[in-house]
């Protein structure tokens, strides 16, 4: 972790008035109405002020404020030396990353969408992931990869894919999904602060989604970790207790699940929800006690099914709880087709529907 991470948002004079203002009115007044595009953005404005490394670059990021605006501000706040647009080429933002990692800079890049990050995927496979490893630990990687991802959205191919298999199936990387507006902000502090590279998963259909959030907060906690050495990096989250079942998901699929749990309930079946959080690192010991507790598990993701985290995820359960297990685990995935037009992608995203056909085929006694 740098040295500089813990340093006061004061230290910085590039920060503007608006927004001690604005940080002194949430202090003030508790809990507000957030999304979680405002918790992407507040992250990177804290992690900006407490150390001068923390740079953010990518297409549109600038003066746009990026397609979805969660860079808005940056470059009138910070100027355009720590944040800047680049020119439409991935490879090259990741390249360039990567050089600045190497000295000293802590990079935050933006892919902008999923799939467009695919033209960079050599450089993070062969150079963002191994450079830690290759030089035997001399040179570190803290590089944060933004990217938006998943469905929901009503976009066409290349704008919601869910590419997370990639990213976990390369040895050296970090990959978070966050589902909530709280660790929007809460992981992408810990990433930033990360000696390793992160991919970081934002569902784009959740940047609008609002919860009550004390965004000071959560700013003093992340101070706090700084300080104490602790965090919650890797850790799942019980996002719903629950008795009969276990449904694990992360990213958008959380919410999903959370809404199939309370539909569930109106049936007098309670489910337990885990949210992942963190796919790499994976919190294992989470995971196996709920499924050990409940018994029965069924795994929701919006990604392909064949070959994918959650064929990983229901390989661990197996590994860890089988003799726990009073049914076959079952998943609710994307289907194995490139991602639909837009009007049919509702067919094609898991829904409340399939997880509650999936959940009653756990082999339940009457």
């Amino acid at each position: 972790m740098s040295p500089t991470v813990a340093i006061s948002s004061q230290a910085n004079g590039n920060v503007s008035a608006a927004t001690a203002q604005a940080a002194a009115s949430s202090a003030a007044n508790g809990p507000q109405p957030v999304t979680l595009a405002k918790a992407i953005n507040t992250a990177m404005v804290d992690a900006m002020n407490a150390d001068k490394s923390v740079i953010v670059f990518g297409e549109d990021v600038g003066m746009l404020g990026g397609v979805f605006r969660i860079t808005d501000g940056l470059t009138k706040t910070f100027g355009d030396q720590r944040c800047f647009d680049t020119p439409l080429a991935e490879s090259g933002i990741v390249g360039m990353a990567v050089g600045m990692a190497m000295n000293g800079m802590r990079p935050v890049i933006e892919m902008q969408f999923d799939a467009f990050a695919y033209p960079a995927f050599e450089q993070i496979a062969s150079h963002v992931a191994k450079m830690h490893n290759r030089t035997r630990g001399a040179v570190k990687m803290p590089i944060v990869i933004r990217i938006p991802y998943a469905g929901g959205i009503g976009g066409v191919e290349h704008h919601c894919d869910s590419s997370e298999a990639y990213y976990a199936h390369t040895a050296g990387l970090k990959v978070y999904a966050p589902a909530t507006v709280a660790d929007g902000y809460r992981m992408l502090r810990e990433a930033i602060d990360s000696d390793d590279p992160v991919i970081f998963l934002e569902p784009k259909k959740l940047y609008w989604s609002k919860d009550l959030v004390d965004l000071e907060a959560l700013k003093s906690e992340h101070a706090a970790h700084v300080v104490s050495g602790s965090s919650s990096e890797g850790r799942a989250s019980v996002a719903r207790s629950g008795t009969d079942a276990t449904l694990i998901a992360y990213g958008p699929s959380v919410p999903t699940a959370l809404a199939a749990a309370a539909a569930a309930a109106e049936e007098g079946r309670s489910l337990e929800v885990i949210d992942i959080r963190s796919i790499v690192p994976f919190d294992d010991e989470t995971v196996n006690a709920s499924v050990r507790k409940t018994g029965r598990a069924v795994v929701i993701a919006e990604a392909h099914g064949f070959a994918s985290v959650a064929s990983e995820i229901v390989a661990r359960v197996q590994e860890n709880c089988f003799h726990y297990l009073a049914a076959p685990i079952r998943r609710v995935t994307g289907f194995d087709v490139p991602y639909p037009a837009p009007k049919l992608e509702h067919y094609y995203l898991p829904g409340v529907d399939r997880i509650l056909d999936a959940v009653d085929d756990l082999q339940w006694e009457d």
